[in-house]
């Protein structure tokens, strides 16, 4: 069987059977098979938006071999008398749980938050009642965060190949559409992502695994840099190796590390507020009419210098989506968003943080300590500015300017708004850095500055990052790791998994 790659423009509502005849045609052939490598929307001409397509070709006809490809995940199975503890169902703690146990380790995994299916009932009662659960909610739970998002696959980690064919493999076994391995932004909707965490977690139960919710890691045992022991409330789980993934809001579970001797150091992070705008004004802005066949909803990745000091950027954009009430504790007010898999809702939110480092805030060399303690003081102020979880809120017009919002306008944030002076709610860096980023992105997209600010966007990644070796063990332990988003160390759903899978194939090696 012969094979060939071909580079063709195709116009956004082209169908199966279009591509079928353009391929045809191109290579002249009639028999033939063909799986797209790559694709990507090129909007640069708003008269002329099209996808670009990289499609491999498979026929008698052709000549050429087809390329190598590249190693899988190699995964060694064996016996082994050995238990490993792991804490959080996110990406990281997940993937190396689902590894290990593949690899014939013992598993535990432990979530302090709920099953996905009454993790949603816990959220869809939170966002109508405005009861918190500590269980149920945007933060805590299977999957992670990440499960309530719109579930976005890129990352910019390099030398993952492995790890996250590996991932993206697991997904689509578990439900998640095949386009996310062949798109060049590629996204599963919050609809989905349900549905491939409770896949996933049947298929780590019938390899043996075993996984336990409301299930909250409270302390570990340090025996002179070797833990024996974590603590489950009054219960205590021996271990071999214990993995610690907990995302980076779980406060309280970097505090118990800190005094139990994990070496922690300050970092960069960023803070800022969500914007929000009608989804057809950003399509407008990007395409010039307000739908286009075949795509769903416009995106936009906005960056600029801020006040050239602290660059100013948009993070996590949900088209289609909605901003959601993202607490993490009963006390703190945050938000943050997601989208479903189609993107048809009728607004278009993302991330606008400015990016700052704890010293800076502080006005002096801090401890991770006091870092946590400044970032979970801010998330609180917003909760007692609102005296609950409404979320401060005023035009992009209204900050760049100083002014008070007036009239309260349509949103998607089910928990309705409070109007703020949200240039006073955060340090005076980072509003100065905001503001000169918000004209910037206002010269960049036209209409940006129709849209709103809601706060506290603060959790894009953590203040801290631990101090670890090359194979991943936290510095001064014989067989403790911290992996994912909460390490400091990786960003988002690929990057995380990758970073589990990472230490896993770690642990593996040294019990080869």
């Amino acid at each position: 069987m012969g094979y060939k790659i071909i580079e063709i423009k195709v116009p956004t509502g082209y169908s199966d059977t279009d591509l079928q005849q353009r391929i045809g045609k191109e290579l002249r052939l009639t028999e033939f098979t063909w799986q797209i490598e790559n694709k990507s929307l090129d909007a640069r001409k708003k008269g002329n938006i099209h996808w670009l397509l990289r499609i491999a070709v498979h026929s008698k006809s052709l000549k050429d071999k087809d390329p190598e490809q590249a190693e899988p995940l190699n995964i060694p199975y064996k016996t082994r008398n050995k238990r490993i503890i792991i804490t959080g169902s996110g990406p990281a703690g997940f993937f190396a749980a689902l590894v290990l146990q593949k690899a014939g380790f013992d598993t535990v995994l432990l979530e302090r938050g709920a099953e996905v299916e009454k993790r949603a009932q816990g959220i869809r009662l939170f966002e109508k009642t405005g009861k918190f659960s500590p269980v149920s909610n945007y933060a805590f739970g299977e999957g992670g965060a990440g499960t309530f998002s719109d579930g976005k696959l890129t990352s910019r980690s390099k030398h993952i190949s492995a790890e996250r064919n590996f991932f993206i493999s697991s997904y689509i076994d578990a439900g998640a559409p095949a386009e996310i391995r062949y798109t060049a932004y590629p996204h599963v909707g919050s609809d989905n992502l349900r549905m491939v965490v409770k896949n996933l977690r049947e298929t780590y139960r019938q390899l043996g695994g075993e996984i336990r919710f409301e299930t909250t890691l409270t302390d570990l045992v340090n025996n002179q840099g070797t833990i024996t022991e974590a603590m489950a409330g009054s219960e205590s789980l021996s271990g071999d190796y214990f993995i610690v993934a907990p995302g980076h809001s779980a406060y309280e579970t970097y505090r118990m590390m800190i005094a139990r001797g994990v070496q922690f150091r300050t970092k960069n992070f960023a803070i800022g507020f969500r914007a929000e705008h009608r989804q057809e004004e950003i399509n407008c802005s990007q395409w010039g009419i307000g739908n286009l066949a075949g795509v769903k909803a416009a995106e936009y990745r906005l960056t600029s210098e801020g006040d050239g000091k602290h660059s100013v950027y948009s993070f996590c954009m949900c088209p289609g989506g909605m901003v959601v009430p993202a607490a993490t504790y009963s006390h703190l007010n945050i938000v943050n968003g997601m989208s479903n898999y189609r993107r048809n809702g009728k607004f278009a939110n993302a991330g606008c943080v400015a990016g700052v480092h704890p010293d800076q805030l502080a006005g002096r060399q801090v401890t991770p300590l006091e870092a946590l303690q400044w970032l979970e003081d801010l998330e609180h102020s917003f909760y007692d500015y609102s005296d609950g979880y409404s979320a401060p809120f005023c035009s992009i017009s209204d900050f760049i300017h100083s002014t008070e919002p007036r009239a309260i306008p349509e949103t998607s944030y089910p928990l309705g708004l409070k109007p703020a002076p949200l240039w006073n709610m955060l340090p005076p860096v980072v509003t100065g850095a905001l503001r000169a980023g918000l004209i910037d992105f206002e010269r960049r997209l036209n209409g940006y500055s129709k849209g709103i600010l809601l706060g506290l966007e603060s959790k894009t990644s953590s203040p801290i990052q631990v101090l670890r070796e090359k194979n991943g063990l936290c510095t001064g332990f014989e067989n403790l790791f911290l992996a994912g988003e909460g390490s400091g160390y990786a960003g988002g759903i690929v990057s995380s998994a990758a970073d589990g899978i990472k230490i896993a194939m770690q642990i593996i090696g040294i019990n080869a």
